[in-house]
This record gives C-alpha cells, sequence and structure tokens, in this order.
C-alpha cells in the first residue's frame, strides 16, 4: 500500500461535485464506523485493461541485477524488524545506475512478456521509482511532502506521470492500483510494494524475479503481519496497520476476512489473540520517512 487516504479526482471537480460529495460523506459519517469512512476513501483496485495483455508463451525473462546490487547495498535491517534505507550514502554513480536500470525497464516490451516476468516487472518498478523519487527530493521527513501530484487537493508523489512505457505515461498510483492489484488480485501484493514509510512493509533487500516471486510474496507477508506495526493485541484488543482499513477489500471485505488473512500468516501470541477478536478495534500508519539514521 502506498497512497494514503482521502484521494481525489485528478481533474478539478465542478463545484457542484464536490459539494455533492460532502453532502454524501455528511449523510454516511453517522451511519458507517472510522474504518468504513477511512476505506471509502482509498484508491479502488480500477483494471486498466491495455496492460492484460501478455505472451504465455514467451521466455524472455528481465535483468533485475542492478536493482538487485543497490537494494543490498543500501536497504538496511534494522533490529526493530523495520528496514531502512541509507539515502543519504547513495554515490552519485548509484544515482546514475538506478537511473538507468528505470530506463531499461521503461524500453522493455511488457506486454510481449510472460505474467510470471510481467509481475516483477511491476513490484521492481514501482519500489524503483520511489526510491528515485525520495532521493531527487532528499533530505525530507515523508514522501507525502514530496508534492507533485496534480488535481484539486492532491497530495504526495502518487499520481504524477513519472514514466512512459510502450507510449503510455503512467504513475505509482496507475502500477499499483490499476496494473498489480486488478490483474493479479494477490492481497500479498500490498506487502511487495513500499511507500517510503516507516508504517509500511519493508522494501526488501532482494529484487523480485519471476522464480523468486512468490516465496518473496508470502516471506514478506509473514514478516508484516507478526510485527507490531502490521498486527498487534492490546489488552485483549486487535490493532492493526492502516493498509487493512484502506484496502479492506482485498483482505475479504470486512473485519472478519481481514482477521482471516492475518491468522494465515501469524504466529505465536498474535494467532491465539486473533482467535479470540471479534474486530478491529483500532488501526494506524507511520508516514515518517524510511531513511536510515545518520552514520549506517
Amino acid at each position: 500500500m502506498c497512497h494514503p487516504p482521502m484521494k481525489v479526482s485528478t481533474r478539478h471537480p465542478p463545484v457542484s461535485r464536490a459539494i455533492k460529495a460532502v453532502l454524501l460523506l455528511a449523510m454516511a459519517l453517522p451511519l458507517a464506523g472510522i474504518s468504513s469512512i477511512e476505506a471509502l476513501f482509498a484508491p479502488a483496485a480500477n483494471l486498466w485493461a491495455r496492460w492484460t495483455a501478455n505472451d504465455p508463451a514467451a521466455t524472455r525473462s528481465i535483468d533485475h541485477g542492478a536493482w538487485d546490487r543497490f537494494l543490498k547495498t543500501y536497504v538496511l535491517a534494522a533490529d526493530d524488524g523495520v528496514n531502512r534505507v541509507a539515502y543519504g550514502r547513495v554515490t552519485n554513480a548509484d544515482r546514475l545506475g538506478l537511473k538507468r536500470y528505470i530506463a531499461g525497464l521503461a524500453a522493455e516490451p511488457v506486454s510481449r512478456l510472460s505474467r510470471a516476468e510481467q509481475l516483477p516487472f511491476w513490484i521492481n518498478l514501482y519500489n524503483a521509482l520511489t526510491v528515485k523519487l525520495v532521493l531527487d527530493h532528499y533530505p525530507v521527513k515523508s514522501i507525502r511532502d514530496i508534492d507533485i501530484s496534480p488535481g484539486w487537493l492532491a497530495r504526495g508523489p502518487w499520481d504524477k506521470k513519472l514514466i512512459e512505457i510502450e507510449g503510455e505515461r503512467v504513475s505509482l498510483n496507475d502500477i499499483e492500483h490499476r496494473i498489480l492489484r486488478p490483474i493479479w488480485r494477490d492481497p500479498r501484493i500490498h506487502y511487495a510494494v513500499n511507500c517510503a514509510a516507516i508504517g509500511c512493509p519493508n522494501l526488501r533487500r532482494q529484487a523480485f524475479t519471476a522464480r523468486n516471486a512468490e516465496y518473496q510474496l508470502s516471506e514478506a507477508a509473514h514478516l508484516y503481519v507478526n510485527h507490531p506495526r502490521g498486527a498487534r493485541i492490546e489488552d485483549g484488543k486487535l490493532v492493526v496497520s492502516s493498509i487493512y482499513v484502506w484496502f479492506q477489500e482485498d483482505f475479504g471485505g470486512d473485519d472478519k476476512g481481514v482477521i482471516a488473512h492475518l491468522a494465515r500468516y501469524a504466529g505465536g501470541e498474535l494467532k491465539a489473540g486473533l482467535a479470540k477478536a471479534p474486530k478491529i478495534a483500532d488501526f494506524g500508519y507511520d508516514w515518517a520517512l524510511n531513511g536510515a539514521p545518520a552514520g549506517r
């Protein structure tokens, strides 16, 4: 997950539409809980059908070695279980290497790849673009401070068209919510894409590939669910990451579905606590930048 709630159109809506939306929200507030309102404003999985094209017989594989080396060099595993990125240490040579890697992906005929190759293509592209965005604006306290999205009340970088793929201008929101989520329909996608925030599932220290994607997705799910920022039991009540509220539709559609998803990956005390939790009691998300402290 890489976009906060309260998403708005990238075009300036007519005043009448804005007023209508406010009125509808005012009517909905007494009828819905806070979690329902949060989910209402999260980006929906809205298929961009143009990207469903693929070639099941294709044998071409993409070399993600440059991105893998970057991750192993600059993504640091901290004692608290949150991977940090040493943005301040990235050399000019490695910045250039990252730019070249992204340009290489942009030149790929992705529609002619197999579906298995397309998945790591889009995940790695999303994560590499996000890291490049932060580097281009560093230092920042939060990715939300990179306020380059067009539109009325838009915030952050997610709706900015950042790259051209096969003649189409594509944003981070396009990749996550119009390509990855609706095509693969796998909730583990949320554990793979990283939005450069402490609250987000870790940016992994290994590039995704067609060979390792299944393992990486499942391990990432296990690690996040069992970390306190993913899910925890406090005084017998379930507290979860806002990801499970914003994108509840991907995790079963209601609290019961989210709890069932969490139980699939949970272990120890969390698993036992989930068996007694009838609903989500609270949620939260830390938007502070996932940067490594100075000297690391």
